[in-house]
């Protein structure tokens, strides 16, 4: 593995089974020693901890700071106040997507954008060129993710009045004594948090939420983990649903909002931003969407297996997990738009696995998101 990244963490990851692999750059704990299907199921109905930190962070700082993220995200960032983010994309002039990202209003002429592995950084960086506003990459802050039911529980004993902190929601605080930025996010489906901390927090902090927390049930969960939620919740995880790694024979790399179930990202109202008029132009031009399948059998399907209706093959699968909690095998898929309505019979056919299959809307998990976005 070369990574150009330091996790603060990597100790803590080997200590616990992981050899770090490689994610956006960072030693990331793809598995520990122990079963995914534990970690699932400590998210699912307690907490678990995971180091999301291979994440990108970069501040936007300067008056021209909301100007530059509205013209190269699809959020109309005027309406965020200090305290408030939100989900957004980006897009390339084509009108494809090139990254998604979180964006945090700090105060009124900085924000925060935390992104994964696409070109944010880049489109971010060249955008400021001319203007006045300075991008900063900030690779000290790491990202300790609390995920689960338990969550607002546990931290509420340390943070008074978090259990009031709206979803998409931010504030500044101390956590064991370290400063922290606790944000009401993550990547699970669940209701969770995000601490935002200095590298030299991470390790004290990641340690006192495992020891404080055992009692809860509170576990530590590794990266693949997300992969078993995000299929479940219906989160898309670039490039791993996208034709960069799927290519579309003949065309170029990229898809639509439309096609992978993102259209919601754009701000109503908004036209003005990059490649929007090739957004619109696309709409109704889709070549697939994204839909969940679920099979007939308690196997996993595997990224890449086919889909077929009789002869004819409607798509793929583009990630799988089965749930013990629920009995279920469930995916991701990419299939033919007449084929993303549910209910429709087909066959899954992989390298490893042949089994009846259903279309099935998304998300499998609690479709009207009120775990994540409850009140009390």
């Amino acid at each position: 593995m070369t990574s150009w990244r330091i996790s603060a963490l990597a100790d803590r990851h080997r200590a616990l089974g992981s050899n770090l692999g490689d994610w956006n750059g960072m030693g990331t704990a793809w598995t520990y020693a122990a079963d995914l299907a534990d970690e699932h199921e400590a998210i699912r109905t307690r907490a678990g901890l995971m180091d999301v930190s291979g994440l990108k962070k970069m501040h936007l700082v300067g008056p021209h700071a909301e100007a530059l993220l509205n013209q190269a995200t699809t959020r109309n960032v005027s309406k965020l106040y200090p305290g408030k983010s939100v989900y957004a994309c980006m897009l390339n002039e084509a009108g494809k997507f090139i990254d998604d990202c979180v964006i945090y209003r700090i105060s009124p002429n900085a924000f925060m954008v935390v992104h994964g592995a696409g070109q944010g950084h880049e489109i971010l960086t060249r955008g400021a060129l001319g203007r006045n506003v300075a991008v900063l990459f900030d690779d000290d802050l790491h990202d300790l993710s609390l995920q689960g039911p338990l969550a607002v529980n546990f931290l509420e004993q340390f943070v008074p009045g978090l259990r009031q902190l709206p979803y998409f929601h931010h504030m500044h605080t101390t956590l064991f004594g370290a400063p922290v930025m606790l944000s009401r996010t993550g990547y699970t489906g669940e209701r969770g948090y995000e601490i935002f901390c200095k590298a030299a927090d991470a390790p004290a902090i990641w340690d006192k939420v495992l020891a404080e927390g055992k009692a809860m049930g509170i576990v530590p969960c590794s990266f693949t983990t997300l992969d078993w939620l995000r299929v479940e919740s219906s989160l898309m995880f670039y490039p791993y649903d996208n034709s960069d790694m799927y290519p579309m024979e003949g065309e170029p790399i990229g898809d639509t909002l439309w096609e992978l179930g993102l259209d919601f990202t754009v701000s109503p109202g908004k036209t003005e931003f990059r490649g929007a008029a090739e957004h619109y132009r696309l709409q109704g031009k889709e070549r697939f969407k994204i839909f969940g399948v679920e099979l007939q059998q308690l196997e996993a399907a595997q990224a890449g297996d086919g889909l077929w209706d009789g002869d004819r093959k409607v798509g793929f699968v583009t990630c799988g997990m089965v749930s013990r909690l629920t009995q279920r095998s469930m995916a991701i898929a990419r299939l033919d738009p007449a084929y993303a309505v549910p209910g429709r019979a087909l066959e899954l056919r992989g390298a490893a696995l042949t089994c009846a299959a259903t279309t099935a809307s998304l998300p499998f998990d609690d479709p009207q998101k009120t775990k994540r976005t409850a009140k009390d």
